[in-house]
């Protein structure tokens, strides 16, 4: 009996060349497969440890960078209205400086040396945080000067810039003739000097800055 060469000894015929590397094509498209899934897990795996971790991911640690850097610091505006409540404080406390029973604050001054301050920090290298607020009053007709306080914006920095606000009574308008009004019912002599004069500040007042790592650089402003 003869065997074609293609016939096994038990009858059966062996897989064509074709089927051959079907089938090998088939394995390593699984094998392929599953090392791709397998690199997926590891991933992810890696991802969930740096979740885990007490340091946090890498992704975590850029974003506690950039909101570290954006409240470690307020914005001007709040910063400024920081100030500007110290220096509210400064002048309700300096009746005993300037010999009066009240100083009258206007609002619109409060405002105006707000925006004026925040005028002053713009191309400061530090802003508003490097600034040494000199607080006067300017006493109109006794030619007195008083320094009621001096102010550093944030203590822990080296001031960059040195401002020096010259406030001034009111010395006409309305509020001097009802003081005249309130005056007119007693004697001189039954008025104590310390204690029966109101004081109101004006709302115009002067603003002097000097830049303290530049020479020579001395600005000067009216502010109404």
């Amino acid at each position: 009996m003869s065997f074609s060469c293609n016939q096994s000894l038990d009858g059966s015929f062996p897989p064509s060349p074709a089927e051959d590397r079907g089938s090998q094509r088939l394995s390593w498209s699984n094998l392929l497969q599953r090392l791709t899934e397998l690199k997926g897990l590891n991933q992810r795996a890696s991802a969930d440890q740096y979740c885990r971790s007490e340091t946090g991911s890498v992704a975590d640690l850029s974003l506690s960078e950039s909101d570290s850097s954006f409240f470690c610091y307020p914005p001007e505006e709040t910063l400024a209205a920081e100030v500007v409540a110290t220096i509210t404080q400064s002048l309700n406390n300096a009746s005993p400086i300037l010999c009066c029973s009240k100083l009258i604050i206007p609002d619109c001054l409060i405002h105006n040396i707000s925006q004026e301050l925040l005028h002053l920090a713009v191309n400061e290298p530090c802003g508003l945080r490097g600034a040494m607020i000199d607080l006067c009053v300017d006493k109109g007709d006794q030619g007195l000067l008083c320094t009621v306080d001096q102010i550093a914006v944030d203590p822990n920095l080296v001031p960059t810039f040195h401002v020096t606000l010259m406030l001034r009574l009111e010395s006409g308008g309305l509020w001097p003739k009802v003081q005249k009004l309130f005056k007119g019912g007693k004697p001189p002599s039954a008025m104590s000097p310390r204690h029966h004069k109101a004081l109101r500040l004006s709302s115009s007042f002067r603003a002097i800055r000097r830049k303290l790592y530049s020479s020579g650089e001395l600005l000067i402003e009216e502010c109404c």
